[in-house]
């Protein structure tokens, strides 16, 4: 028996929750909490399992007419280096607040997923529970991709639920995002030569003014307004203290609503950066919101929270890809994913169960 398994017998998403932090997940070292949450889904007996790499499924086959997944991630972002940082492993409470890296983002909707699984035998739809790892890194590693790409059929439903932070709010799809990179070019020199060379690094500067002087569009995709950003996260140029740089690369993301695809995003870009070297280095679609689907409807009812859009990309934007209508809803302040004090409050982790649990039962 797993600590896990000990926790859901226990009956308490919040010691849970902690259980989950305590196993140390950064992107890339997710095998322990794999093993120990697919130990907890196959002990459970109601459910078909399958496991891929360090992603889980688990699913109900009920024939009800209609299926929704809850996906989580189960990875972490690089535990805090700064001396006394709360947001570590192992967690530890603070009253009623659990901190450690993860509390947010998102081992508490994780637990949430287990507790729902373990005390859900009956739903009153078919529901299929989804753990994946890799999410908090490139794309292209991604476990819901992966799993995407092996297990087509399983990912497939009428809605989805996946339990990024949103502080009990439900959030409509996502915006999309894309990283592009700048280059701009120039003429090496000896900085005390200054007039043999060109710098590269000056080259850059109206690419700085342009997005400086950006003004970022608000778009309303379905009754949801969504705030559009642009903005340089990143430059890189020069080779020593005495040289004049021939070489500069601005790195700029852009962060669009979903009522555009990746090519019209990339192509307002170039636009904006025109007569610039301007390259695509990655890019994700964004997610309507799709709140006007019947089991959607009725999530939002159940929960009785105001819906609001998502900013960031989640990956709602793979299950829209899919065609299945996602949006985000889970315990906690995303504002305080991936900081130095990440935490949770149990109240949330045990709200967001509750509501899940109404629209379920």
């Amino acid at each position: 028996m797993t600590t896990l398994d000990n926790h859901l017998q226990l009956q308490d998403v919040a010691s849970l929750t902690a259980a989950l932090l305590d196993i140390e997940s950064v992107s890339g070292n997710e095998r322990q909490i794999a093993d120990d949450v697919e130990a907890a889904l196959t002990a459970l007996g109601h459910l078909e399992v399958v496991r891929d790499g360090d992603a889980i499924m688990a699913r109900t086959n009920l024939g009800h007419d209609e299926r929704v997944v809850l996906a989580g991630h189960l990875d972490t972002v690089p535990l805090p280096t700064t001396e006394g940082s709360r947001g570590t492993v192992p967690s530890h409470w603070d009253g009623s607040s659990l901190f450690g890296r993860g509390a947010t983002d998102m081992k508490g909707g994780v637990a949430v997923q287990l507790a729902l699984a373990a005390g859900l035998a009956a739903p009153n739809r078919d529901v299929t529970y989804v753990f994946y790892d890799h999410e908090e890194v490139e794309a292209s590693l991604s476990g819901l991709g992966r799993l995407a790409e092996h297990y087509p059929g399983w990912l497939q439903a009428d809605f989805a639920i996946l339990l990024e932070p949103t502080n009990g709010n439900v959030e409509g799809g996502c915006n999309g995002t894309a990283r592009f990179d700048v280059t701009t070019t120039g003429k090496a020199a000896h900085s005390a030569r200054a007039w043999m060379g060109a710098n590269a690094i000056h080259a850059a500067a109206p690419v700085l003014t342009r997005l400086s002087d950006y003004e970022p569009a608000a778009v309303n995709v379905d009754g949801l307004d969504f705030r559009e950003s642009l903005n340089a996260v990143r430059i890189q140029g020069g080779k020593a203290g005495n040289v004049i740089p021939d070489h500069n690369v601005v790195e700029v993301n852009y962060r669009f609503a979903p009522d555009k695809t990746e090519q019209q995003a990339h192509e307002h870009v170039r636009q904006l950066l025109d007569g610039f070297d301007v390259v695509v280095t990655d890019s994700s679609a964004g997610a309507k919101p799709g709140l006007n689907h019947p089991a959607a409807a009725s999530f939002v009812e159940a929960v009785g929270a105001e819906a609001k859009p998502k900013y960031g990309w989640t990956d709602v934007a793979r299950f829209s890809e899919l065609g299945v209508p996602a949006v985000n809803f889970g315990p906690g302040d995303s504002l305080l994913a991936h900081s130095d004090d990440e935490h949770v409050s149990a109240e949330a982790i045990r709200d967001c169960l509750a509501a899940l649990t109404r629209w379920l039962s």
